[in-house]
């Protein structure tokens, strides 16, 4: 396996030139609220051709656009594909206005809301788990409870943690369900987010360009890479804090 390289190698490669550049957020693109070395020259080098692809459950498209402005980088909503709005999107496609026990942030819980579903943690139809940073014991209990009588639940992304502002790994929706599953050996859940293709094959189909066109970075091989391998494109892994990186650029030293 090829070594991961620095975002800085891979603003010098060819690979920016590809038709689509799927970028995964967090470890990649930010730590936390601040921007990561190179992150603005990639924004300006790829212009419209740049895709975040985040399991990214926190934010809506619109609000994680804004967050993005206020730290200068320039995204438009509609070229941000996170997993906890596909995950509500998806379900008000298939099931119009079911009702849905959300464990999920303020931003989702409205967006749940404008999409037509209906917010019942009484007598759910449906189960939607994210990255609730208001989530209690009283609420894991009462999801559990509604696993074991069967109703279906969705995770965001089936992350364990995601790296805070200093690297410091952060409690993410697995692992919520990892608890939930020690519970309940047999549950079973469904997800969009990466490792499943849904989130690149999403931009793939919104940018209109083949798999062969794009490329995908992230810092997960477990996660980007598999899903960017099972939608069929190139991944590239940068590093991690710590990690030794690939050498710099020679001729013939990197394939793009």
């Amino acid at each position: 396996m090829p070594k991961p390289i620095r975002l800085r190698q891979f603003i010098d490669g060819c690979w920016p030139d590809r038709a689509a550049i799927l970028a995964d957020l967090d470890g990649c693109l930010l730590s936390g609220e601040t921007v990561l070395p190179d992150v603005p020259e990639l924004f300006t080098r790829c212009a419209d051709r740049l895709w975040i692809v985040s399991n990214n459950s926190a934010d809506t498209a619109q609000t994680l656009s804004a967050r993005l402005a206020k730290l200068g980088l320039a995204l438009p909503a509609e070229r941000i594909l996170l997993a906890g709005e596909l995950t509500l999107r998806a379900l008000a496609a298939d099931r119009p206005g079911t009702r849905v026990a959300l464990y999920v942030n303020p931003p989702l819980q409205a967006l749940a809301r404008e999409l037509g579903l209906r917010p019942d943690r009484d007598q759910p139809q449906s189960v939607v788990l994210g990255r609730d940073t208001a989530l209690s014991f009283a609420d894991m209990a009462r999801i559990a409870e509604l696993v074991h009588a069967g109703v279906p639940i969705s995770l965001t992304n089936p992350d364990t943690s995601h790296p805070g502002a200093d690297g410091t790994p952060q409690p993410e929706t697995g692992a919520i369900w990892a608890a939930i599953k020690s519970m309940i050996p047999q549950a079973r859940m469904s997800s969009v987010g990466k490792p499943a293709p849904d989130l690149p094959r999403e931009a793939l189909r919104r940018a209109c360009v083949t798999p062969d066109e794009a490329v995908f970075i992230g810092d997960t091989e477990e996660t980007d890479g598999v899903a960017a391998t099972a939608a069929g494109v190139d991944f590239v892994r940068l590093v991690r804090p710590g990690e030794t990186p690939a050498p710099a650029f020679k001729t013939g030293a990197l394939s793009c």
